[in-house]
């Protein structure tokens, strides 16, 4: 199966994915509300990040991951965790084509509340 790209609106960057993802996460808490994007995990190993600029990035309050978005056209495109060891980052499902988001499950998540899965 060929690989899955995920791009920010002017392309600047691409990310390459091993699969269509199967679940997908919505997030309430405070930062994932305000952005709009649905979550897509991967090990990190098996994504390809390709920019023509750097990103830029923001981690709310100097905490657990690096949000990145496009320098050009402000789309968010990911999150990579800042702890070593951690194996796992968040594509922003909402850059993929629309049909491979209609096939994949949704799961909501609590984080402003319970911090339950729904």
């Amino acid at each position: 199966m060929p690989d899955i790209l995920a791009t920010c609106h002017c392309g600047a960057v691409t990310l390459r994915l091993p699969a269509a993802p199967a679940r997908i996460t919505q997030c309430n808490c405070s930062l994932c509300r305000r952005y709009g994007v649905l979550w897509a995990y991967y090990p990190i190993a098996e994504i390809g990040i390709a920019a023509t600029s750097p990103t830029d990035t923001y981690a709310w309050n100097g905490r657990h991951v690096d949000f990145h978005r496009c320098a050009t056209c402000g789309c968010l495109t990911h999150w990579h965790p800042r702890k070593a060891g951690r194996e796992t980052l968040g594509i922003n499902a909402r850059l993929l084509d629309p049909a491979l988001l209609a096939a994949a499950e949704i799961h909501y998540k609590d984080t402003a509340g319970t911090g339950l899965f729904h």
